[in-house]
């Protein structure tokens, strides 16, 4: 059964511009820029002074949901904007010394099990890559190219044919934005 108007109203804070065209949600904040789209037939997104309202009339299951899940792109993308996301990850080898650096927009592992070519992970979108000792950090104003970049570094490390449990090299997240 259908009930009557569904709202979601965000607060947009200081010092964040936020423009709403043809779909296009774009936010532009202090820490960087992000744009989305998010559009769809029976659901509005508009800005009404200092908030955004995503709404819906008489919605049904699917469009309870994607009014929520708008809500939280939009929600994630001021977080980004104002603060930024950040992964941390560690650098983690027994025997041969994993060699890491950044190469434009790719993440290159070298000599990872005494590897003679290096590995390759993308780095996607604005993503900043730094590497410290064993540590790596990767930022982005976009929560989806930091998650996927450090997704794709970790993968980089994937280890075929040997037990996990007992070589355990490779780069690891150790700390998620949020947690």
């Amino acid at each position: 059964m259908r009930t009557g108007m569904l709202k979601d109203e965000i607060e947009i804070p200081e010092k964040v511009q936020v423009s709403i065209a043809d779909g296009i949600v774009n936010v532009k904040g202090p820490q960087g820029e992000v744009s989305k789209k998010l559009s769809h037939p029976r659901i509005k997104v508009e800005k009404k002074g200092d908030h955004i309202v995503v709404s819906s009339e008489l919605p049904r299951k699917r469009e309870k949901a994607l009014v929520g899940t708008y809500g939280a792109h939009i929600r994630n993308m001021l977080v980004g904007t104002t603060k930024g996301f950040e992964y941390k990850m560690k650098i983690v080898y027994a025997h041969f010394p994993i060699k890491a650096s950044v190469k434009g927009d790719v993440f290159l592992i070298e000599n990872f099990l005494g590897e003679k070519h290096p590995r390759k992970a993308d780095i996607l979108g604005s993503t900043k890559v730094v590497i410290k000792g064993d540590q790596v950090s990767v930022t982005s104003p976009n929560v989806e190219d930091a998650g996927q970049t450090a997704a794709n570094i970790e993968r980089g490390t994937k280890i075929k044919g040997f037990d996990p449990r007992v070589f355990q090299d490779g780069i690891y997240i150790i700390e998620k934005p949020g947690r």
